[in-house]
């Protein structure tokens, strides 16, 4: 008996959060969010339910811990010696590849504007815009447009991961879509039709950091202008 109990104390110790979080990323990238029960984890982790509940309380705080752990080089990246466009271009990218790599973590971001992790890159999106010299009462307007951007950009290829099969070929798909919208009625869809080449040979993180680019545009136009001091004789 006090083998056994030894033996218990040992798995369990062994069991941290970080390996609870760590397989349950696994598991959604395997599966999805359905794929992601505390039945399956504990199979995963050759382990009892109860003692993933030992770390974790329910699935929804499961959820959020495996979004952070995706989503940490977003916000943990030393943009010191960047200039605050850089800056801001290094956390939308970091978002736009943690969510090509992990399409769940795009979903859970469409949560509440209170998770930790999407206040930590709100956060440095604001250091940034207030480092351009954005007048203050445009600062939210502006952080904002930024981070409804790059969530809007991280839900939508979530939407298309989920609509695809596994191991869909993109190109093909991009053919065929781009061969619907040249063939759409040129009265009604006179401008779909002229860009359905561009559908066809676009490359997604170009865009997304062409459209990044378009806000930053925008945001610095706001910019107060630098006042020079007085000039010494």
């Amino acid at each position: 008996m006090a083998t056994e109990t030894g033996d218990t104390r040992r798995r369990t110790d062994a069991l941290s959060r970080k390996r609870i979080v760590d397989a349950a990323v696994e598991l959604l990238d395997a599966a999805g969010e359905g794929g992601l029960t505390f039945r399956a984890l504990a199979a995963h982790l050759k382990t009892g339910p109860g003692a993933i509940y030992w770390h974790v309380a329910n699935k929804d705080e499961l959820l959020t811990a495996a979004t952070d752990a995706v989503l940490t080089h977003a916000t943990a990246a030393d943009v010191a010696e960047d200039t605050p466009e850089e800056a801001i271009r290094a956390v939308a990218l970091g978002v736009f590849d943690a969510v090509d790599a992990h399409p769940w973590a795009g979903t859970q971001l469409s949560g509440a504007p209170s998770q930790p992790t999407m206040l930590r890159i709100f956060e440095r999106l604001g250091r940034q815009i207030q480092a351009l010299s954005v007048p203050t009462a445009a600062q939210f307007t502006a952080a904002a447009a930024l981070w409804n951007y790059i969530l809007g950009v991280g839900r939508q290829n979530a939407a298309n991961a989920r609509a695809h099969e596994p191991g869909t070929d993109r190109t093909a798909a991009l053919a065929t879509a781009s061969a619907e919208w040249a063939n759409l009625d040129p009265i009604e869809y006179p401008f779909t039709r002229t860009v359905a080449d561009q559908l066809r040979d676009h490359d997604d993180r170009e865009e997304f950091l062409a459209g990044i680019n378009l806000i930053l545009g925008g945001i610095s136009s706001l910019a107060l202008p630098v006042v020079d001091g007085p000039t010494r004789t």
